[in-house]
């Protein structure tokens, strides 16, 4: 969550630096009062996402007694006791990785030019991102996979995000970025033939992610 909200200061502080510069015509329309309080209120609900987060009661020696495989969705089944913390670690490089992909944006002359516009945008989708996945994990009491790991450590178990797995915040913020990344690259370019390997790239990395984490335990 504190790489979310990092990336969203980095994107903002670059979309306000260059408001200054010369612009083109660009395909979206945004209004800086409207989007940037949309922004605002993603951040804010993110912030306190995160504070119900931290304050949620965590799991002990004897919840992990009265857990059972059993208490999980049958199409679920087949992760519980999923743990892998290589898999989980391997995780985090597409992971952070995919947060500075929309800066490669900018080694194309139309959208630095609209820099500004663009990483608003950029800053909005991951505020709301952040909010919905803090709020939901937040409000909900979803254990995750290593907790049902009989094989995995204690600490990982018992985990003070472990009770959080509904839904996979780390594959949520990576689609975000990826998706967002790759539709602006099609709106700015619509006739290049990269398109399409854009969008696949937007769609293998979060599902690297996603397959990687669910290995390691902590989503379904």
């Amino acid at each position: 969550m504190r790489a979310l909200l990092l990336s969203l200061s980095l994107f903002i502080y670059l979309s306000l630096s260059g408001i200054c510069q010369a612009q083109t015509i660009a395909p979206y329309k945004t209004d800086w009062v409207k989007d940037g309080a949309i922004t605002a209120g993603g951040i804010g609900m993110t912030v306190v996402g995160s504070t119900i987060l931290l304050n949620k009661e965590r799991l002990t020696e004897e919840d992990l007694l009265r857990v059972d495989r059993n208490q999980v969705n049958r199409f679920d089944r087949f992760a519980a006791g999923n743990y892998n913390a290589t898999a989980e670690q391997i995780s985090d490089f597409p992971f952070y990785g995919s947060f500075v992909a929309p800066l490669f944006l900018l080694l194309d002359d139309g959208v630095k030019q609209q820099a500004p516009q663009v990483f608003l945008l950029y800053g909005q989708a991951m505020s709301i991102t952040g909010a919905l996945f803090s709020m939901s994990a937040g409000l909900t009491e979803r254990k995750r996979p290593s907790v049902y790991a009989t094989d995995a450590p204690l600490e990982a178990r018992l985990h003070k995000y472990a009770t959080n797995s509904f839904f996979g915040g780390h594959v949520a913020a990576t689609a975000s970025a990826t998706f967002f990344a790759a539709k602006v690259f099609h709106d700015f370019n619509p006739d290049s033939p990269a398109r399409h390997y854009v969008w696949v790239a937007a769609a293998i990395t979060p599902a690297a992610v996603g397959y990687l984490r669910m290995e390691a335990g902590s989503i379904f």
